[in-house]
């Protein structure tokens, strides 16, 4: 071997912090574990595979306690400039606790569910596990290839959940419509990753930063363009004003509990994402991204509250639909903060802005998850699950009746700044 090669293969060496990438590999081997099990348990035993998949959950958020001593990072290059693939700093820990959280409620949730709707376990708790890794990935990815891996890995599981009602019209409907709008939304997203390593030469996210701050003007048109398509990709993820047309069809096609799951870590999912390139990869070009995500806000959150007026409960509306709408109205709410830190005077500005959505995200789940698991406990009684159903929910279930009311005016609340941790 040459000492030009030697140096090479030893620059390609690169050490694996295994404490660090601990939380999604527990949820990823814990999902291969299912599907395994899957193939060996007779079928009067098939509810241990939830109790199992609960149980990875729990562990992979427990995996989250011994990092909360500092930021540690993994993949790291090993010549010129320091870059890292993976992070575990404060920013992802709280969206992995989010994601891992509102994933293993989302757990709790679906046993009735599978009952009810005769849906297989194996594969659902496989589905589900196999999201949640990917999901839980995302938030610690620090370049762009790893980003877009890990949002397919919490996406393509996701496209089965939602269609897992074998034979039902509205189930395969729904699945398609996501497929078909997620598909969609990478393809863009890839388009504008290629433009953005075309001007910087480069995918970890600190790299791209540095050489959009000097950019070569022949290739400054290309850099606008890649950074406006890849926001147009996230934009389909997050479900913002026109890219939200998947939401209303999908989330009542789905069963009431990954409905939820989307609601909820998808939103977290594609959030995560968008704060990381932003903020992270193109703090330079705030002057393009900062305006569009305002006007995004404004279009999510106005369209979303409008159509959610339109539901009525004469008309036969389905509850879960309403939520949906919601949904998008949040989704909003939650671009606000991330619009206010393209226009900070300072890092520190933009730290802030960024923990407002964090902070409000988490308030969200904690309340969205709430409203869904009353409209699951209706939904085993009224599998239709129309506005009309929750009448007279007071005089049947007064605590479920309470629940909901409090959950939806958690809902129908403003959003209020508050500082949080920031992506570093």
């Amino acid at each position: 071997m040459t000492p030009n090669a030697s140096s090479l293969a030893t620059s390609l060496v690169q050490s694996v912090d295994w404490l660090a990438v601990a939380p999604p590999t527990i949820a990823a081997l814990a999902g291969l574990a299912v599907l395994v099990a899957d193939l060996f348990l007779p079928e009067r035993r098939k509810h241990l595979l939830g109790w199992g998949a609960i149980a990875g959950l729990a562990l992979a958020a427990l995996a989250l306690l011994p990092l909360l001593d500092g930021d540690r990072s993994t993949f790291c290059l090993t010549t010129g400039a320091h870059a890292c693939s993976y992070t575990a700093d404060t920013f992802a820990l709280v969206i992995q606790f989010l994601v891992l959280g509102g994933a293993l409620l989302t757990a709790l949730l679906s046993f009735s569910a599978l009952d009810d709707l005769k849906l297989p376990a194996g594969e659902f708790w496989f589905l589900l596990l196999s999201s949640a890794s990917g999901a839980a990935l995302l938030p610690a990815s620090r370049d762009l290839a790893t980003l877009v891996i890990a949002l397919e890995v919490a996406s393509l599981p996701a496209f089965a959940l939602v269609g897992l009602r074998r034979g039902d019209r509205l189930s395969s409907e729904a699945a398609l419509k996501f497929f078909l709008s997620s598909v969609t939304a990478t393809a863009v997203m890839l388009l504008g990753v290629s433009f953005v390593y075309a001007a910087t030469g480069s995918l970890h996210l600190s790299r791209i930063a540095d050489a959009l701050t000097h950019v070569d003007p022949r290739l400054d048109t290309l850099a606008q363009a890649g950074v406006v398509l890849t926001l147009v990709g996230f934009a389909f993820k997050t479900a913002a004003v026109p890219f939200h047309f998947w939401v209303p069809d999908t989330y009542v096609g789905a069963p009431v509990p990954v409905a939820a799951y989307l609601s909820v870590v998808g939103k977290a999912v594609g959030f995560s994402g968008l704060i990381l390139v932003t903020v992270l990869a193109f703090p330079s070009y705030a002057d393009v991204w900062g305006p569009a995500v305002a006007v995004l806000a404004a279009l999510t959150m106005t369209a979303g509250n409008a159509a959610a007026l339109r539901q009525r409960p004469e008309r036969s509306f389905s509850a879960v639909r309403l939520l949906a709408w919601s949904s998008v109205a949040q989704a909003g709410y939650l671009l606000v903060p991330i619009a206010a830190a393209g226009y900070a005077d300072s890092g520190r500005d933009a730290s802030r802005a960024v923990g407002s959505t964090v902070a409000y995200a988490l308030m969200y789940a904690v309340v969205n998850l709430g409203a869904f698991a009353v409209a699951a406990l209706v939904a085993r009684t009224s599998p239709a699950n129309r506005l009309a159903d929750y009448r007279g929910l007071y005089a049947a279930r007064p605590a479920a009746a309470l629940a909901l009311g409090f959950f939806l005016l958690c809902l129908a609340g403003l959003p209020r700044a508050s500082s949080a941790s920031s992506p570093r």
